[in-house]
């Protein structure tokens, strides 16, 4: 039995850095790869026809400490279809949520402001 409680405990434990990975960012700036360096003193000033030009490159948001994290897949494709329904010009703000893995979220979850 105490086997048991040992290796119960030992799963238990392993899973809580894949969930302490999970991130929620509010009313991120949403920029491409590709401009992301020179958008990082104003990313509210890069635009919707920018970033659907740039679409391939993919895309990522700011952080409040300025880190840039960028999208898996899936989360490039949240993005596109999200710029291509908005009227937004500009100000291209989302609120995110995913799991965070060195400079890369998986997103799970994204809203254009």
């Amino acid at each position: 039995m105490k086997k048991f409680a040992a290796l119960a405990l030992f799963v238990g434990m392993s899973a809580l850095p894949a969930l302490a990975a999970t991130e929620t960012f509010k009313d991120a700036p949403v920029v491409d790869v590709n401009c992301s360096p020179k958008a990082t003193a104003d990313p509210d000033s890069h635009t919707k026809a920018c970033a659907l030009k740039c679409e391939k490159s993919g895309f990522g948001i700011y952080t409040s400490d300025k880190k840039f994290l960028k999208f898996d897949a899936d989360g490039n494709k949240k993005v596109v279809e999200a710029l291509q329904a908005t009227d937004k010009k500009d100000h291209l703000r989302a609120d995110v949520s995913g799991d965070v893995s060195g400079d890369t979220i998986k997103v799970s979850s994204f809203k254009l402001q």
